[in-house]
């Protein structure tokens, strides 16, 4: 059953985005990919960096209904290159034109190539999209809900339900 994985409640003492990551590999058949990674924590969360397009969204009210796109904090930088090259690699496994890109370093602008391999992945049952938010305040609801929209399959994708006759 193709999946995506929503870390919640990164609002509350105790959130640990990083650590719920590891362990949906370690308990579950499933290899997780970060698509995001949370901007600050617990009483401290603004938003996350979108590591597909490498841009923070950072919510600027407390209800996550006004947000603005930014430049990725500094302190964040280094740890997004690091996840955002584990995304590329992990979806140019499903993308030769991605897997072109990748192993020639032009990766940088495609952003449409890494949603396309995403969706492979997602598709084959592979790999397991990981975002963050805190519902509560809905900040990073409607992220996710383009992701259910832009990796997951829609009725499109899957063959028609055969039924039988039992009688």
């Amino acid at each position: 059953m193709p999946r995506i994985c929503y870390v919640n409640k990164m609002d509350r003492p105790g959130a640990d985005y990083f650590g719920c990551v590891e362990m949906i590999e370690s308990r579950f058949d499933s290899r997780p990919v970060a698509v995001q990674i949370p901007i600050g924590e617990e009483g401290e969360f603004a938003g996350f960096v979108d590591l597909v397009e490498m841009r923070a969204m950072v919510y600027t009210d407390e209800l996550g209904t006004e947000w603005e796109w930014r430049e990725i904090p500094e302190d964040l930088t280094v740890v997004a290159e690091l996840y955002h090259h584990a995304l590329v690699e992990t979806c140019a496994a499903y993308d030769d034109e991605l897997m072109d890109k990748y192993l020639k370093g032009e990766e940088k602008d495609s952003v449409e190539d890494i949603k396309r391999g995403m969706r492979a992945g997602v598709l084959a049952c592979e790999i397991t999209p990981v975002f963050c938010g805190s519902s509560f305040r809905n900040k990073g609801v409607q992220p996710l809900l383009g992701g259910v929209v832009e990796y997951l399959p829609s009725p499109l994708d899957i063959p028609p339900v055969e039924g039988i006759h039992l009688g």
